[in-house]
C-alpha cells in the first residue's frame, strides 16, 4: 500500500489502478464506477478527474488509467462499504493529508524567522481542524453507510425464510395469509432501524435487524388475523 498518493501536476492525486489494487477489485470495474459519476458532475469532471494511458509491463499494451483528486477519490469511495473498506479509506485521507501539506510547504516554504514562527504556527492549527473534520467525517462514513448489498439480499432472504419457519405452524398459508406476515415482519424491521423503508437501512442496523428476524413471531393481532383467514377457508 505504497505510495497511496502522488503528486501530479503540482496536486496530490490517486490513480484508479491504485484503488483497484488498494481495495482489491477489478480495475475494470473502478473504471467503470468513476465513469457512471460523468454524467452527474458534467461541467465539474475535469476538476476532479484526469484520464490518462499507462503501459502494462507484461504486454506492453497502453491501457486506460484515470487519476483524480482528493474530491474525486472521495465521491469514487462513497460506493464502498465494509470495515475493511472504511480503513483503507483513512489510510487515503491521510496520504492525501501528508501530499497537501508536502506540496504547500513547498510552494510556501518562507525563510524569514517570523514566517517559518507564523507556518509553524499554522501548521498546528491545521492539523487541529483537520483531526477535527477526519473525526465528523469517520463519524458520518460509520452512520451513514448503506447497507452492502449482499448485507441486504441476506435480509430479504432470512425474511422470507423466517416467515416459511413460523407459517409451517398454522399449515399450508394462503398468499393473502403470508401477505399479513411479511407485513409484520417488515414493519418490525422497520421500527429496529427507525427508518421508513427497508431501502433506508444503513450498515450500522445490520446486526439489530438480524437478531430481530432471528428472534421474530408475530404480533397477536397477525396471529389473529392469520387463524381467521384459515377458518374463513374451512366453512
Amino acid at each position: 500500500m505504497n505510495n497511496l498518493v502522488i503528486m501530479k501536476n503540482q496536486q496530490a492525486v490517486t490513480s484508479s489502478l491504485q484503488v483497484a489494487e488498494v481495495f482489491d477489485k477489478n480495475h475494470k470495474h473502478v473504471l467503470e464506477a468513476i465513469d457512471s459519476l460523468r454524467e452527474g458532475l458534467a461541467e465539474n469532471w475535469a476538476n476532479l478527474f484526469y484520464e490518462d494511458v499507462y503501459t502494462h509491463p507484461q504486454n506492453k499494451q497502453q491501457y486506460r488509467v484515470i487519476y483524480m483528486n482528493r474530491d474525486g477519490f472521495t465521491l469514487l469511495a462513497m460506493g464502498f462499504t465494509g470495515k475493511k473498506a472504511l480503513s483503507f479509506k483513512l489510510k487515503y485521507i491521510e496520504a492525501f493529508n501528508q501530499m497537501e501539506n508536502s506540496i504547500k510547504t513547498q510552494l510556501e516554504l518562507p525563510t524569514t524567522p517570523q514566517g517559518i514562527l507564523k507556518l509553524v504556527m499554522q501548521n498546528v492549527d491545521e492539523s487541529n481542524q483537520k483531526v477535527e473534520e477526519l473525526g465528523t467525517r469517520l463519524t458520518d462514513l460509520e452512520l451513514n453507510t448503506p447497507v452492502a448489498p449482499g448485507d441486504y439480499n441476506y435480509i430479504s432472504r432470512r425474511i422470507s425464510q423466517r416467515v416459511r419457519e413460523v407459517g409451517r405452524g398454522y399449515g399450508d398459508l394462503t398468499q393473502k395469509q403470508r401477505g399479513e406476515l411479511f407485513k409484520d415482519i417488515n414493519q418490525g424491521v422497520k421500527r429496529i432501524a427507525g427508518v421508513g423503508s427497508r431501502s433506508q437501512l444503513r450498515e450500522r442496523h445490520y446486526k439489530a435487524v438480524i437478531e430481530f428476524i432471528n428472534d421474530w413471531e408475530p404480533s397477536t393481532a397477525t396471529k389473529t388475523l392469520v387463524r381467521q383467514m384459515a377458518l374463513e377457508l374451512e366453512a
